[in-house]
């Protein structure tokens, strides 16, 4: 359960039922604690000036690792320049902004009463989360630019200090709840769905196994989209269940948790070694890990051409290096194919891999989680058809699957996808494997792999999904808050 405090300096009304409200040297007195509740704290001090009470609030909060708002980060980014920093806004946005605004706005917790300037202020309060910030709209070529300054309780007239108290009393009853009816839970954890995904990572039962999983650990789990997560500063951790991608939210939010010191799975490092299938083979060709032959190519001339034919038969297989759920992956049987889809992939990525093609049955999948494996399956390939999924037919199929017991699996399939994992991170993966006769090939190394209901949890049932939420709970105790 969080502890929130709101600290001011200078004399106000300022309160809220969900928080405790002290002074600046109160705070500096009383709270250098260590073994403190999860600390929540609204900074009201004056955070205009470099070295001010304001910014030594902050300051100290991050040392006694108290979630802070704003942090010192943000306050130095908006106190760097007199005019405010400039900030452009996305052209989705912008282009539903009316050129009739008022020219200075004051914002409050990312919320302003005109509701033209609303999708503005919750934008920049995202990048810089603040309680008071100052925006002053210009337009220039057709684009909005913000200038975002830090505002001051001390400065705001009666009107304006009742709106702030207004939202204070919002923010800290529906933002940081503190409800204390409900059960206790020592960490909050936001799991990152998008529900109109059509393959999303994890079912709706899924997920409900992960929530009620958390519980038996102490940790409150909400399912949140990107639209609604909000301030990362609310939560513990982070787990994303939605498809990732490094030109994505998804990369983002992983990225800006790490800085808050979240918990995070899967880690935006994972993500981005994970995603891009030249850097998997190349590592893979780096650390001895048996892969299929592999080549990037990054032009479709006649040399190139006939150097791949020389070096595979026909059919070969082309992947673009971002791709997922079999997307992006395709057989080619003739030069021909070969140097149309050749030219045509290049127009999106300035590397192809290609391949040689290994025909298998089945797949395997290991889902390693910290180094360990936690699940086995055989997926088979979708009728007529040679990948698992196949999308190209009217109806979108997939094939067969087994569960098994990690112990079950053959010690080599095991051994190698460990292995594969090993120079990516200690995440929660998904490894690709074929087996063709003794050998074992790694096809690729999967962040934020498959758990669906029936299917991965097939043979450990809900201890699967125990099992993730006891790594969240290790992780965060190790964290020490």
């Amino acid at each position: 359960m969080s502890k929130n405090l709101i600290v001011f300096n200078g004399d106000s009304n300022i309160g809220s039922a969900h928080a405790t409200v002290v002074s600046f040297a109160q705070y500096l007195a009383d709270f250098p604690k260590k073994g403190n509740a999860k600390t929540r704290l609204i900074n009201l001090c004056d955070t205009t000036q470099y070295l001010s009470e304001g910014y030594y609030c902050s300051l100290l909060a991050e040392a006694r690792q108290h979630h802070v708002l704003p942090s010192v980060s943000t306050i130095n980014d908006l106190t760097g320049q007199e005019a405010g920093l400039a900030v452009a806004i996305p052209h989705a946005i912008a282009k539903a902004v009316t050129k009739d605004l008022p020219n200075q706005v004051v914002v409050y917790f990312g919320w302003h009463q005109d509701e033209r300037v609303q999708k503005i202020a919750q934008y920049i309060f995202e990048q810089y989360p603040a309680p008071i910030l100052v925006l002053t709209l210009n337009w220039r070529d057709q684009a909005l630019f913000v200038n975002t300054k830090l505002g001051a309780l001390p400065l705001l007239n009666d009107e304006q200090e009742e709106l702030l108290q207004q939202r204070l009393a919002h923010f800290t009853s529906q933002v940081w709840r503190s409800h204390k009816s409900r059960k206790r839970y020592r960490w909050d954890l936001a799991i990152l769905v998008n529900p109109e995904e059509d393959t999303p990572p994890s079912d709706s039962k899924a997920l409900q196994h992960f929530v009620k999983a958390a519980k038996k650990f102490g940790i409150n789990a909400e399912l949140v989209s990107a639209q609604q997560i909000g301030l990362l500063t609310r939560y513990d951790a982070l787990f994303i269940r939605e498809t990732t991608a490094i030109c994505h939210h998804t990369y983002q939010l992983a990225r800006e948790a790490e800085k808050q010191g979240l918990v995070v799975i899967d880690d935006a490092t994972s993500i981005l070694r994970c995603c891009n299938k030249v850097f998997l083979h190349d590592a893979f060709s780096y650390n001895s890990v048996p892969a299929p032959n592999t080549r990037f190519v990054s032009d479709a001339s006649p040399d190139t051409l006939d150097s791949l034919e020389q070096c595979f038969s026909y059919p070969m297989v082309l992947k673009l290096p971002e791709s997922s759920f079999s997307k992006g992956v395709l057989k080619v049987a003739d030069r021909k194919t070969l140097e149309q889809k050749l030219n045509e992939w290049l127009g999106e990525s300035a590397i192809i891999l290609v391949q040689e093609y290994l025909y298998t049955e089945y797949d395997w999948r290991i889902g390693v989680l910290n180094g360990r494996a936690i699940y086995a399956c055989r997926y088979h390939m979708a009728r007529n058809h040679w990948q698992i999924y196949n999308h190209g037919a009217k109806r979108f199929s997939s094939g067969g699957f087994e569960t098994m017991a990690t112990f079950e699996v053959p010690r080599e399939v095991l051994e190698t996808a460990i292995k594969a994992c090993s120079f990516i991170g200690n995440s929660l993966y998904g490894v690709d494997l074929k087996q063709v006769g003794d050998k074992v090939y790694v096809i690729e190394v999967n962040d934020n792999p498959s758990i669906e209901h029936k299917v991965e949890d097939s043979y450990l049932g809900y201890e699967l999904y125990m099992q993730v939420m006891q790594e969240f709970a290790n992780r965060l105790e190790q964290r020490g808050r």
